[in-house]
């Protein structure tokens, strides 16, 4: 049964001014191909997929600081880690001097106690608290089928340090089609930068996850509080008001909510389509260059180096979705 409030650690940045890229890509235990462009003004990028939608960059080559490697990991990756795993990659990052630049949370609101109705009439009412200086909300639709894909609402700007986002997480799941979609409801994403995203991973490394989650939720709650007043009444009057009574129930619940791995299958289909993708010319230049004798010499290699997760992809087989922690293997 899932819990009806949960958390997963949705997206992973990070810059090591000093570092071998090889030992970047040995800590994060995955496979990695060059790109052929650059990758936010790093001249040489390498790329891992993980899965359908999880995405791994890392940027490096910079004239003005040769060493220096960033990572981007999205959440199709970071989602898949036991949280053990998270920490010790965390852990790494610092122990070569490095800092993260980017840390999202998502917290889920499975039943959708809280609808993004009651969101936008708190706002409009003039309940809600922000230190955020701007607000959108982004309707999308399928152009095709004329059908609403669902809503979302920012809290904050792109730049700002601190971006919430509050979105049908259930509705997006079920426009694209995914296994579990039922399985989810309302999303509060957190997109924590710079000075914020290192705060928050500091406070991971060395705390215990359950207070760990109190201060995320703290986080929460320093950017955006909704309460039982009005815009015309004096800010310390506002300041001062009762939460409203969903708020209080959605942040007492996210404060016990359970850390969920997300289900990691990556099928032939999946490896298929993101090798033709991402690889097809520079196989194509080998084959060229090389021949077929060339290819078939390094198709034995590879299967000489096969690791666990290779395997899997031949029976079919994946991690299922995991609600709590289990101890993990140190990335390798």
């Amino acid at each position: 049964m899932v819990p009806p409030f949960t958390m997963t650690i949705d997206w992973l940045s990070f810059t090591i001014p000093d570092v071998r890229l090889e030992l970047v890509k040995e800590a994060l235990g995955m496979d990695w191909v060059q790109g052929e462009s650059g990758f936010r003004g790093y001249p040489t990028s390498w790329i891992s997929a993980n899965g359908s939608s999880g995405v791994g960059l890392l940027g490096t080559g910079a004239p003005r600081s040769p060493k220096e490697v960033h990572g981007d990991l999205s959440g199709g990756i970071v989602s898949t880690w036991p949280l053990a795993r998270v920490k010790t990659v965390l852990d790494w990052i610092n122990e070569h001097q490095g800092h993260v630049t980017r840390f999202d949370c998502a917290l889920d609101d499975r039943a959708s106690q809280v609808t993004l109705e009651h969101v936008k009439a708190a706002v409009a009412a003039g309940q809600c608290l922000t230190r955020a200086r701007q607000f959108r909300l982004v309707a999308a639709s399928d152009l095709n089928q004329g059908t609403a894909t669902g809503e979302t609402l920012y809290f904050g700007s792109p730049t700002s340090q601190t971006l919430l986002r509050v979105y049908d997480k259930r509705l997006e799941m079920q426009h694209k089609e995914r296994e579990n979609w039922q399985d989810y409801g309302i999303r509060w994403e957190l997109e924590l930068k710079k000075e914020r995203a290192q705060a928050c991973t500091a406070a991971l490394r060395g705390w215990e996850e359950a207070e760990w989650r109190r201060y995320l939720i703290s986080v929460l709650r320093a950017h955006i509080n909704f309460r039982d007043t009005t815009r015309d009444e004096p800010d310390w009057v506002r300041c001062r008001a009762p939460l409203l009574p969903w708020w209080a129930l959605l942040t007492e619940g996210l404060e016990t909510c359970r850390l969920v791995v997300e289900q990691d299958v990556r099928t032939i289909e999946d490896l298929k389509d993101w090798v033709a993708r991402a690889l097809g010319p520079t196989l194509a230049v080998l084959y060229e260059e090389a021949g077929s004798p060339w290819m078939a010499q390094m198709i034995e290699d590879g299967k000489r180096r096969w690791r666990p997760h290779h395997r899997r992809l031949l029976t079919g087989t994946g991690r299922n979705h995991t609600y709590g922690l289990r101890p993990s293997k140190p990335p390798v």
